[in-house]
């Protein structure tokens, strides 16, 4: 169709719109008349936020008379592994948030409920369609009515429909109010998959380093016992020693080479799980060899109470709260009348050359009012059923509060007392090694076996392993705090209602972390 003949049948349109409107004003007035008034009318429960017992201080940090040796003021936010001074460990971390594929799976699933809050809010709005039909038609010859048999006619149909349904018990304002709070959930999600993550790379490469460490002291250990072997060999030759003396020796180097052996395989292990967490394949990453040197460090707690905010899957649990509250308004809703505001209007004709007449004209427009008045209980199932799984997310919840509370106290206590540990065990190395010294010493002057020799080299060994072990645990429990602190995060970092209406301002803590100076975390 030419674009002039479209145009005639826009301005026909529109004449039809204005004639239709004059004939149906005091139906129209009186329907939406109705729905102003009961517009603001939202049924179910208005939101609070469930209360959740808080102790006033942290057990670990009251009356045990432990202060922490090396406290950390703050958490650089979006960066909190910078506390420990490791350039490699930095260079690595901020791979996680672009490369993980959790993480970007976390951030789908945040699009994806972002984009539900956009499906929801299209309900507030009419529904507008239009379509263009063409047919031609022969009527049957052998028919009653003998005026229309076997006439061949042409129909030709332009029309466009027009309904809205006003929100007049709140349904479509709860549904945008659950699915706000959802994403919001989703977004700490985002965050807590993002730090959790972050936490096992940091866990991982202290432990890979450790493992470093352990192992230069084992490659040391190696030659000091070929020294002894070789000693030991040069005096059985003298015949000062006797051929126990030797295989004693020789047994002691190969036990402590077969223990080196196996940290290589827990290393490539180790280094293979830094690899999948940053996105790599692990037969294309290696990390150098080099001992740690990284100390534990005791982020600072804050009070209890704080810890609400601070945690991305605490916040997540909450905003779950607040969307099963609103799916109560949801069930209540349905108990109401539904309003239908409908127009429909259009040109027919079976002559082309009067399609685009007045008389070929064609419009309707009425309210309706429909409601369920009996399904046997089957929408007060569906209420009790929000109810449920409010009271369930209530429960989640709370139980969450209670575990990160846990995961502090348990990490402060393991802190305390491995530092306490880790001075014991100091001691005990330095014991080992000045009776290591001693015994050799005495059996240089054959005062003694060599069995002797190997008792104490295997306990200064092991008591030098033990120190390298706890400082591993150390470090483990060093970021295990960080992480159950909630890595700087707080709830500010939550999208609000601007960021998910205009989903081209709201970005995942995940997204955030890939930018130079960004604030993982935080989602605009």
């Amino acid at each position: 169709m030419k674009r002039s003949v479209w145009r005639r049948v826009v301005a026909s349109l529109a004449w039809f719109a204005a004639g239709s409107a004059s004939v149906s004003v005091r139906a129209s007035a009186v329907a939406l008349s109705l729905a102003g008034a009961l517009g603001a009318c939202t049924v179910g429960p208005d939101y609070v936020k469930p209360a959740a017992v808080t102790p006033a201080t942290w057990r670990e940090l009251e009356g045990t008379g432990w202060k922490p040796a090396q406290p950390a003021d703050t958490l650089t936010r979006g960066a909190w592994w910078r506390i420990y001074g490791d350039a490699s460990l930095d260079a690595l971390e901020p791979q996680v948030a672009s490369a993980n594929q959790d993480v970007q799976a976390a951030e789908a699933r945040f699009r994806a409920a972002r984009a539900t809050v956009a499906q929801y809010r299209s309900q507030f709005f009419p529904v507008l369609t239009a379509g263009a039909q063409y047919s031609r038609t022969r009527t049957s010859e052998n028919v009653l009515h003998k005026s229309t048999a076997g006439l061949t006619l042409n129909d030709y149909l332009v029309r466009a429909d027009a309904s809205w349904e006003p929100d007049l018990w709140g349904r479509v304002s709860r549904s945008v109010e659950g699915a706000k709070a959802g994403a919001q959930a989703s977004a700490a999600d985002v965050d807590a998959a993002l730090l959790s993550m972050q936490a096992e790379l940091a866990t991982d490469y202290f432990e890979l380093r450790g493992l470093d460490q352990e192992s230069q002291l084992l490659d040391d250990t190696i030659k000091a016992y070929q020294q002894a072997l070789e000693l030991t060999q040069h005096r059985y030759a003298g015949g000062i020693a006797t051929d126990a003396d030797v295989a004693q020796a020789q047994a002691q180097l190969k036990t402590t080479q077969a223990q080196a052996l196996d940290l290589g395989v827990q290393r490539a292990q180790l280094e293979h799980a830094i690899a999948i967490l940053i996105g790599q394949p692990p037969s294309t990453f290696t990390l150098p060899v080099a001992p740690l040197v990284a100390m534990p460090v005791v982020a600072a707690t804050g009070v209890p109470s704080g810890l609400l905010e601070r945690r991305p899957d605490i916040a997540a649990a909450e905003r779950h709260v607040a969307a099963m509250n609103a799916q109560i308004g949801v069930a209540t809703a349905a108990f109401f009348p539904n309003l239908v505001l409908a127009v429909t209007g259009g040109l027919e004709a079976t002559n082309y050359s009067q399609w685009l007449l007045a008389p070929s004209r064609l419009w309707s427009l009425g309210p309706t009012l429909a409601g369920t008045l009996l399904d046997f209980g089957g929408r007060a199932a569906v209420k009790e059923q929000a109810r449920a799984h409010y009271d369930e997310s209530v429960a989640q919840y709370r139980q969450t509060v209670l575990n990160a509370f846990g995961q502090v106290e348990d990490n402060l206590a393991a802190l305390r007392v491995l530092e306490q540990e880790a001075a014991a065990q100091d001691d005990a190395v330095a014991a080992a090694r000045r009776a290591l010294a001693v015994v050799s010493d005495r059996y240089r002057n054959g005062a003694i076996t060599y069995l002797d020799v190997v008792v104490a080299q295997t306990t200064a060994l092991t008591n030098e392993r033990n120190a390298v072990a706890i400082a591993r645990r150390r470090m483990a429990a060093s970021v295990a705090l960080v992480k159950a602190l909630g890595g700087g995060w707080d709830t500010s970092a939550l999208p609000g209602d601007d960021a998910l209406v205009h989903p081209s301002t709201a970005t995942s803590g995940a997204t955030r972390a890939q930018a130079p100076g960004s604030e993982a975390g935080a989602h605009g």
